[in-house]
Formats: structure tokens, C-alpha cells, sequence
């Protein structure tokens, strides 16, 4: 097991490295650059001015020099300062970053919980009430744009009822709650949020859970163990349970980065200051040291979920264990 981690710790390396060098080809070829906000729109400017600007950020070098020179900042996990405050990006990705985690953990979590068992019950009941309705529900979930359900739900329980606050992370009187009304007010304004970003995923795991757990089902030592006398539970969650997991473990490793892609929308309508906004922002001012910063984040995190995904497939099943010994 070692061994196999060790290689696939290596050959990390030079995906992540593909990955950036694509990432920064891309965002230097695309329209604008980072002075056209301060140039373009005071009339005032010289091209003098627009020089020295682009000289400040290094941008009048060749484009291999300046990838050259930013892989050379990474190397030392230096990301650079950011173009429009000239604050480090860590740190500015380290404020933000946080917010982002708890909001895709408990949409992750709020999946699992709730996607798992309608899949496991609607294979146990197929062709069911309740398979028909969770099937109409997961049509549902692919189907609505995740904008606009946010801005659906914003109308109806922000504006309409009142229930909710539709905006921000904490309220304006913030500073002057205790613990515990903290506590409240920040889970009022993240249940909007943590609802919209799982909702779609919630339709796809279930599905995904749904179809494995039903091939599973159909296998011969299911039979074996119903005809032993058996519960239905026993041999739902003991034994078909486990070999549903294996592809939706992979599902789950592959879904992290997919979250907090996802997280730029959620935040920028629901002005949440995320990882997601950030990021937003960034490219509309085209601040490429923040942009890479952030791509780069996720690169590392699509890696690190299919790693994490390989390990636990391997846990669950056991002949991937034994095949990695030999």
C-alpha cells in the first residue's frame, strides 16, 4: 500500500505541473489585461503611464519569462502579490478559504446523509411510490439551474416570509451577540447557501447509489443470504451496502473540486466574501496572481480527492488491497 501511494504521490507532480502550465496559458491569451481597468477608463493616462504600469506588474516581459519567474515563486509556495491591492495572495486566499471549507463540508455531508438512503431505499423499493417520486425529484436536481433556484428560494424565504437572511455570513448586530446568537445567526445565513450548493449533488449521488446498489442486489450471494433468513436490513446495510460504496467513494473524491467550482455562483448571489467571490472578482479585474493562485488550489485539490478516492476504494474493497500487494 506504501508503494502505491508513493508512485501516486509522484505522479502528481507532473499532472499538477501540466495543469498550471495550461491554466496560465489560457488566462494570459483571453481578452483584456490587468491595466485596461486603470487605463482605459481615465482617459488622463498616458502611454507612458500604461508602461510603467505593465513593467510594475512584469507584464512587458515575454510570456515564457513570466511563467518561468511564477513557477519559480510556487516552488517556494510563494504566489505573489495581487494586482489590485498589492496584498500577498496567500493571504488574501487564506481569509476567504475558510468560509468556502464550511460551506462545501456541509453540503458534503448533507448529501451523504440524505442522498445515501434514498438511493439504498429506492433500489430496496424499485418501481415504488417513493422510487417514482425520488426519481422525479432527481429529474428535478439535474434539471433547475443552480442561480436560479437560489434566486427562487432568496424571493421566497428572504423576501416573502422573512425566515431567512439572503445575504452575507453574519447580520449587521454581529459584534454585539454572544456565543450561542452567533452560532444562530451564522446558521441562518448558511442554510440557503449549504441547501442550493447540494442540492444537485444530492440528485446525482442518489441516482449514482441507487443504480449501483440495484447490481449489487441482483448478485448471486444476496440471494445466498436472503435464503439463509436474513433480514432485509441485514442484508441491505451489512451486506450489499458495502460493495454499493465503491464507485460512489470515486464519485465523492471527484465532487470536492467540482463543489467549490460550484461555490462561485452560490457566493456571488448570495455575497458570501468566499473563496468563490474572490476568485470572481479576480477575473473580472483580470488579477492574474490571484487567478492562478486559486486555479492552482484547486488543481491540488482535484488531485488530492482522486488520491483520497483510490485510498478509500482500496479500504473498501478488498481485492484492490490484495492485487496492490502482489
Amino acid at each position: 500500500m506504501l508503494t502505491y501511494l508513493s508512485k501516486r504521490l509522484l505522479g502528481v507532480l507532473p499532472v499538477l505541473f501540466g495543469i498550471i502550465t495550461l491554466s496560465f496559458i489560457v488566462i494570459h491569451i483571453a481578452p483584456g489585461k490587468p491595466t485596461d481597468l486603470q487605463t482605459q477608463l481615465n482617459p488622463k493616462v498616458s502611454l507612458e503611464a500604461r508602461d510603467r504600469l505593465n513593467t510594475l506588474y512584469g507584464l512587458d516581459k515575454p510570456l515564457h519569462i513570466q511563467y518561468l519567474n511564477w513557477v519559480k515563486r510556487f516552488v517556494i509556495f510563494d504566489l505573489g502579490n495581487s494586482f489590485q491591492d498589492d496584498r500577498r495572495v496567500t493571504d488574501k486566499i487564506l481569509e476567504r478559504i475558510p468560509i468556502t471549507f464550511l460551506i462545501n463540508i456541509l453540503s458534503i455531508f448533507f448529501i451523504l446523509i440524505v442522498g445515501i438512503p434514498i438511493g439504498v431505499l429506492g433500489a430496496a423499493k424499485n418501481n415504488s411510490l417513493f422510487d417514482r417520486l425520488t426519481t422525479i425529484f432527481v429529474f428535478i436536481g439535474f434539471a433547475v439551474p443552480t442561480f436560479w433556484l437560489a434566486l427562487l428560494l432568496m424571493s421566497l424565504f428572504g423576501l416573502t416570509l422573512s425566515w431567512l437572511p439572503i445575504s452575507g455570513i453574519t447580520s449587521l448586530e454581529f459584534e454585539r451577540f454572544n456565543f450561542l446568537e452567533r452560532a444562530i445567526d451564522i446558521s441562518r445565513h448558511l442554510i440557503l447557501p449549504v441547501f442550493v450548493s447540494s442540492f444537485t449533488g444530492l440528485a446525482g449521488i442518489s441516482r449514482f447509489m441507487k443504480t449501483s446498489m440495484q447490481e449489487v442486489l441482483s448478485q448471486d450471494y444476496i440471494r445466498t443470504a436472503r435464503a439463509k433468513g436474513l433480514s432485509e436490513n441485514m442484508v441491505l446495510y451489512r451486506h450489499a451496502l458495502k460493495n454499493a460504496m465503491l464507485p460512489i467513494v470515486t464519485i465523492l473524491g471527484l465532487s470536492v473540486p467540482a463543489l467549490i467550482g460550484g461555490s462561485v455562483i452560490f457566493e456571488s448571489i448570495f455575497a458570501i466574501p468566499g473563496m468563490g467571490r474572490l476568485f470572481y472578482d479576480s477575473v473580472m479585474a483580470r488579477d492574474y496572481p490571484v487567478i492562478m493562485g486559486i486555479l492552482t488550489i484547486g488543481a491540488i485539490l482535484t488531485l488530492l480527492g482522486n488520491l483520497i478516492a483510490d485510498i478509500a476504494y482500496a479500504h473498501v474493497d478488498p481485492r484492490i488491497r490484495a492485487s496492490k500487494r502482489d
